[in-house]
């Protein structure tokens, strides 16, 4: 399971649509070889024909697929967006913190959801991960978590 580790997290990352933003944070996963490059473009797929469901909170996407789509291990990658993308969810747009999610069907996809909602469930988690400019940072972020 890997979970939002160094090679999986970038900041400031300039895109300007949710495709853009979405296979950004799919091409970190694909780079780690955690999941396959046909996973990508199934969360895309995924957005175009179910809308933005997975704008979970405000500002926050969560895009995944399915696990038979291509998923090689349990993993989490982080992007925080320069700029704050429209989504089209009207109660959580827009969007400046993007989790792509590689969903195996296994219980490391719990766990993961598990311990992205506890990161994401406290309001000033959230605000850090907003802020945050460098992995040290995330890494204080997540250590504090685990307390």
């Amino acid at each position: 399971m890997k979970f939002l580790e160094k090679n999986l997290v970038e900041f400031n990352v300039d895109v300007t649509s949710p495709d853009e933003a979405i296979r950004a944070a799919g091409k970190l996963l694909v780079g780690e070889g955690l999941v396959e490059e046909g996973y990508v473009d199934a969360m895309v797929q995924s957005y175009h024909e179910n809308g933005p469901y997975f704008v979970l909170a405000p500002q926050i996407a969560l895009p995944h697929a399915r696990p038979e789509d291509g998923v090689i291990e349990a993993s989490v990658s982080f992007l925080q967006l320069a700029n704050p993308i429209v989504f089209g969810s009207a109660s959580n747009d827009p969007v400046k913190l993007v989790f792509a999610l590689g969903a195996s069907s296994s219980n490391e996809h719990l766990e993961i959801l598990q311990k992205l909602m506890t990161l994401l469930n406290n309001q000033e988690n959230v605000q850090k991960l907003m802020d945050i400019t460098s992995y040290t940072e995330m890494e204080q972020l997540l250590g504090g978590m685990e307390s």
